[in-house]
């Protein structure tokens, strides 16, 4: 019998002392290390869809490189 394949889902975190954002995957089961980020987007069903995402915020200047 085969596991049920759980649809993954990204969102983006911004770290709070450097303003960088990045992709987090959901199906990582542990939190983003260290703990200085927060949520910064509604969650996304692809990767790819978190790439636009986080490209437009670093268009907006919500996101530092």
């Amino acid at each position: 019998m085969h596991e049920a394949i759980r649809p993954c889902s990204f969102w983006r975190i911004r770290w709070q002392d450097t303003g960088f954002c990045q992709i987090w995957d959901e199906s990582i089961p542990t939190a983003p290390w260290p703990a200085g980020y927060h949520r910064a987007s509604a969650t996304v069903p692809t990767f790819l869809d978190a790439l636009v995402m986080k490209d437009n915020a670093l268009k907006a200047g919500h996101c530092s490189w």
